[in-house]
């Protein structure tokens, strides 16, 4: 039985759903079956007590009171649903609007959020009574008022998640208009909590309303709601106890029943999200060698990203945290360069940084970060992403990486779209042949599909596939590799490859399996501590002798082949990385290494030529033949 046939097979549900479907229809119909006779005066039948004719009994002009409250539905709901829809409408703005505006915005209507969730619920509402007067109009507005900040910190924890995701980083990456993204990657996103918030909002927001009215700031005669009844009648409670029965039980009956609703929602969407996780974000540009103090390859005419002295920091409880710090990379046109290293070793934020998608927070210095002829720390705004439109993503998490609320044929539309203004018919046509091009089967079928209907290499595919669409010069690949097994990873990789050599666009991979990058790439970028530590050409990788740092051997020798010995134990680097919180002075890979002297605990070594064609940051290289710069 599926999720949604267990819903509404549950009790709750069922006998919620029905109390709100009825009393929707005595929305609809009572005024128009009994809008009249519950409005006639009858002095001949004042304040009567129950009878056959009077359910209820009748009010001080004679009027019958169950019609008067049957009636009274349209007015008593209508103004609940109209409120809450307009708070969750303002919330939604307040709350989910700053996800696609930035850190500073993010924090500025936090604070404003913070500051209006302390007003007390019923002053703020007693105010704007005192200040516009009673009347319904005065109700609602109070309503709004004080139900929006609730919205909005819901919009703004679930608008995070969205704007941390790597799905919208790569909505900015090209160029989708901020209020693109809000209608179609945040709103879809969010739409289902927010919904299912609203629906247990009404049932507040009737009370709140009927306390109104019971204290005389809300309706007024001659209108009146459920609230209204029970102040009329709460004069004449003890003469005719009957008066405020029926608004009474009405109120708790459409409460409670809003309620119940929404709770079995809730339920619902918490038993679909049991057991998902959402992978890290993770996207960007990250090159080979560069010049600078770190003593990179100069550029040459063919340099396709030249990066120099970048550094990333992030804020962190005892001060700056940098896990990335002076990397001086290049990348040519039509090369493919992997990037290998630790968890932890600054491999994804340099990325991150050079696509100008680090975090929220992060602070990103660089002397020089050239891609093609535009220095991207001169560019801001349109221009920058305009630049950016050379450089194609492909994430590490698919699952995370695509939109779940679009299809992933749209997605991968919206490159052309945006980056070419290409009409919609030919972009939907590109995104088919895209899917085709990477052997993604029946891939018209595919594209009308949504994520989670693709298993994981069907996934990665459809992000390589995004990557090329639009005809980027450079692809950067986040460990495309980590959630796939053994035998579609290496499909992927080889897909990669040959797209790239179809295209001639250069390629940045990286990977925690620097045998994977070996087959891969034409030269591999070795990272430790936030450093380079070794450029080394593909074919030194084959033979371990040929490598000049020990962290690169150490690498090599912990990867088990057919020819290791199985009683032997596994090759393992001894000790942790540091800490990018606490650095220690020298080099990195000092309290690792067995070769560590007094130098490489004080010193750090820049990036020098090696006779292995590579480059080597190391003060006791194990091959000695070291060119000097």
């Amino acid at each position: 039985m599926t999720a949604r046939a267990r819903l509404f097979r549950a009790p709750m549900t069922i006998a919620s759903l029905v109390l709100v479907c009825l009393f929707g229809i005595l929305a609809v119909v009572a005024p128009i079956l009994w809008g009249e006779e519950a409005l006639t005066a009858r002095p001949t039948e004042l304040l009567q007590g129950p009878s056959a004719e009077h359910l209820l009994g009748t009010d001080n002009l004679g009027r019958d009171l169950l019609l008067r409250t049957l009636v009274a539905t349209r007015l008593s709901l209508g103004l609940a649903v109209l409120a809450t829809l307009l708070a969750a409408v303002a919330g939604v703005l307040v709350g989910g609007l700053p996800a696609v505006l930035g850190g500073r915005v993010q924090r500025t209507f936090g604070a404003v959020i913070n500051t209006w969730l302390a007003f007390p619920v019923l002053l703020l509402a007693m105010l704007v009574a005192i200040l516009l007067g009673a009347g319904t109009t005065t109700a609602v507005l109070a309503l709004v008022l004080t139900m929006t900040p609730s919205f909005a910190r819901l919009a703004q924890t679930l608008a995070s998640r969205v704007g941390g995701s790597e799905y919208l980083a790569a909505a900015r990456m090209l160029g989708v208009s901020r209020r693109r993204q809000f209608t179609r990657y945040v709103l879809p996103n969010i739409a289902e909590p927010v919904i299912v918030n609203v629906t247990i909002s009404i049932g507040g927001g009737l009370l709140a309303l009927s306390s109104l009215s019971f204290l005389g700031v809300g309706v007024q005669p001659p209108d009146y709601d459920w609230g209204r009844l029970l102040k009329d009648g709460f004069a004449q409670v003890y003469n005719s106890p009957t008066a405020v029965i029926g608004p009474a039980v009405a109120v708790v009956l459409a409460g409670v029943a809003f309620g119940a609703l929404g709770e079995s929602l809730a339920g619902h969407l918490r038993g679909q999200d049991h057991g998902h996780t959402g992978g890290r974000r993770g996207p960007a540009p990250g090159p080979g060698p560069g010049s600078g103090p770190d003593g990179g390859q100069p550029s040459t005419p063919d340099t396709l990203l030249e990066v120099d002295g970048l550094s990333v920091a992030f804020p962190g409880e005892h001060g700056w945290v940098r896990p990335v710090r002076d990397v001086s990379l290049t990348i040519r046109a039509g090369e493919i360069v992997g990037v290998a290293g630790e968890s932890g070793s600054g491999k994804s934020v340099t990325m991150m940084a050079i696509a100008q998608l680090s975090a929220p927070g992060a602070e990103v210095a660089a002397r020089t970060l050239r891609f093609g002829d535009e220095d991207l720390t001169l560019l801001r705004g349109r221009a920058l992403r305009g630049a950016l439109t050379g450089v194609g993503v492909v994430f590490q998490d698919s699952l995370t990486a695509l939109n779940p609320a679009m299809r992933v044929g749209a997605q991968l539309a919206e490159v052309p779209r945006t980056q070419r203004g290409v009409a919609r018919r030919q972009a939907n046509r590109d995104a088919v042949a895209a899917l085709d091009a990477v052997a993604i089967p029946d891939p018209a079928r595919r594209a009308g599909q949504f994520p989670h209907e693709l298993s994981g290499g069907m996934r990665q595919r459809a992000l390589i596939a995004m990557s090329q669409i639009g005809r980027p010069s450079l692809i950067i690949a986040d460990e495309p590799t980590t959630a796939l097994d053994v035998t579609v990873a290496r499909r992927v990789m080889r897909l990669l490859r040959r797209e790239c050599d179809r295209t001639g666009a250069a390629v940045l991979v990286s990977s925690h399996d620097i045998a994977v990058l070996g087959e891969l790439c034409q030269r591999v970028l070795v990272m430790y501590a936030g450093r380079v530590v070794e450029d080394v050409p593909v074919d030194a990788l084959r033979d371990p002798a040929r490598l000049a740092h020990p962290y690169t051997r150490a690498l090599v020798a912990a990867l088990p082949d057919l020819d290791s010995d199985r009683d032997a134990p596994l090759a393992t680097i001894p000790g942790e990385p540091p800490d990018p919180a606490d650095p220690a002075p020298g080099c990195g890979f000092a309290a690792r290494c067995a070769l560590a002297t007094d130098r490489c605990r004080a010193e750090v070594p820049e990036l020098t030529g090696h006779r292995h064609g590579g480059r080597v940051a190391c003060w006791h290289p194990q091959d000695r033949e070291v060119v000097r710069s």
